[in-house]
């Protein structure tokens, strides 16, 4: 019974350290984008075309901006922000408020040609290794994404923290969301 009692705490100790391992650059964020309602993108999708995509309502919206302040209270106010190049994965980078965005392809989703998983998988990995050291490090992409990496299934705007090196099996630090 006493494990019962001590769970909640032992969640809240390991995000605690996570988002120092984040803060310290020992760790990367990688989350799904906030919530923009339905699944996949509509059969006139454009990647350049926000008008042909799913998008953040004004929910995800609230929701991406609610990251600044959490990341706020755990010393990270700025951060190297690296997006799928979908509206509402760059639009949840944006509303972060965190820090310049920069678009990347291997965060694109591949929902729709699942072939493409493993080779954008092992990009992500190598781009993140091969970053500098520097301010902490948040991935903002899509759930098939984060999923292939880490095996968890996000809940929209939900982030996984993971220990770098980034490999084929990343250490899981912790599952976070403001």
């Amino acid at each position: 019974m006493g494990a019962i009692f001590m769970a909640p705490y032992i969640a809240r100790a390991d995000q605690a350290a996570a988002l120092q391992a984040l803060r310290d650059g020992e760790a990367v964020l990688m989350m799904r984008h906030a919530l923009a309602p339905g699944t996949g993108d509509p059969s006139n999708f454009q990647v350049d075309d926000c008008s042909t995509q799913r998008n953040l309502n004004e929910t995800g919206r609230e929701q991406a901006r609610a990251w600044k302040p959490f990341l706020a209270e755990h010393g990270i106010t700025e951060a190297r922000v690296f997006s799928s190049q979908w509206c509402r994965c760059l639009d949840t980078a944006t509303e972060m408020d965190m820090g310049k965005v920069t678009e990347w392809t291997s965060l694109n989703s591949f929902f729709r040609n699942r072939s493409q998983g493993p080779a954008q998988t092992r990009e992500t990995i190598e781009r993140v290794n091969g970053l500098g050291d520097g301010a902490p490090v948040i991935l903002v992409s899509h759930q098939v994404n984060t999923t292939a990496l880490t095996g968890i299934f996000p809940s929209s705007n939900e982030g996984v923290i993971l220990a770098l090196p980034l490999s084929d099996s990343p250490e899981i630090l912790a599952r976070v969301s403001p």
